[in-house]
C-alpha cells in the first residue's frame, strides 16, 4: 500500500481530486488531498506573504504529522515546484514524485521564470492590474482545456485568486530531491504549456507518460489519470 499525497495547482483546492481519490482508495491506498495556504477553503489565510516556502511547509507538516512513509507525492501544474521543494526537505519519506503537467524546477528557479515568455507576460499583466500587484487572477478554463459546461461550472464556483509570491519565490535546493525517483505525466490535448518540462524530465531519464486530455486531467480524465498513477506507484 502506498500513501498518495495529491497537490492541486494554482487557484484550486484539495477538492479538485474528488474524482481521482476514491479510485486510488478503492485500490487499497491511503490518500491525502490538502489545500495549500491561501486558496479555496483556506483563502481566509491569504496574505501577500504566502509564498512557495509556505506551501512546501504545508506539505512537509502534513507528511510528518501523519508519519507518512513511502509517499507518492503528486503535484499538478504550479505544485510541481512544491513537490520538488518537499522532496528536498524529506526525501526519506518519499517513494516517488510525480509531476502532472507541472513545473520541473531547479535550484534558484521560480515558477514565473519557467513559464513560456508569452504566458508569463499574461500573468504579469493580470497581477499588475486586477491582481492588485500580489494576486494571480483565475485563468480562463477554456484556455486550460476544460470545455464541458458541467466541468466549467463545477470549477468556476470554487476557484480563487492565487498568491503571486508563490510564482516569484525561487526554489532553494540542496540536491537531496534527486534521491527520490520521479516521473512526468503530460496532458497533450491543449496548448501544452508544460511540454518543455516533459522534455526536461525526459533528458533526466524520468519516465514520461501522456494523457490525451486538457490540463485539468483530474477533472476531465480521472479514470485514465488514476490508472496511470497506480502504474507509476507500482514501479
Amino acid at each position: 500500500m502506498s500513501t498518495f499525497v495529491l497537490l492541486h495547482g494554482a487557484w484550486h483546492g484539495g477538492w479538485v481530486w474528488q474524482r481521482v481519490a476514491p479510485l486510488l482508495r478503492a485500490a487499497g491506498h491511503e490518500v491525502h488531498t490538502p489545500t495549500l495556504t491561501g486558496v479555496s477553503d483556506r483563502a481566509h489565510l491569504l496574505t501577500p506573504s504566502v509564498g512557495l516556502g509556505t506551501h512546501i511547509e504545508d506539505v512537509v507538516a502534513l507528511i510528518e504529522a501523519y508519519d507518512a512513509r513511502d509517499v507518492v507525492l503528486v503535484g499538478h501544474s504550479y505544485a510541481g515546484q512544491v513537490v520538488t521543494g518537499v522532496a528536498d526537505r524529506v526525501p526519506q519519506r518519499l517513494a516517488q514524485r510525480v509531476y502532472l503537467d507541472a513545473f520541473v524546477g531547479d535550484d534558484g528557479e521560480s515558477a514565473i521564470d519557467l513559464q513560456p515568455e508569452k504566458v508569463a507576460g499574461h500573468y504579469r499583466e493580470s497581477v499588475a492590474g486586477p491582481g492588485f500587484g500580489w494576486l494571480i487572477p483565475v485563468r480562463s478554463l477554456q484556455v486550460l482545456g476544460v470545455t464541458e459546461k458541467p466541468d466549467v461550472d463545477w470549477l468556476s464556483a470554487r476557484l480563487t485568486p492565487h498568491p503571486w509570491l508563490t510564482y516569484t519565490e525561487p526554489l532553494r535546493l540542496t540536491g537531496a530531491a534527486d534521491r527520490v525517483p520521479a516521473a512526468f505525466i503530460e496532458c497533450t490535448d491543449w496548448i501544452r504549456v508544460f511540454q518543455a518540462h516533459a522534455e526536461r524530465a525526459g533528458t533526466r531519464g524520468w519516465p514520461v507518460h501522456t494523457i490525451a486530455t486538457g490540463h485539468e486531467a483530474m477533472v476531465t480524465a480521472p479514470d485514465a489519470l488514476a490508472d496511470l498513477l497506480l502504474t507509476v506507484a507500482a514501479t
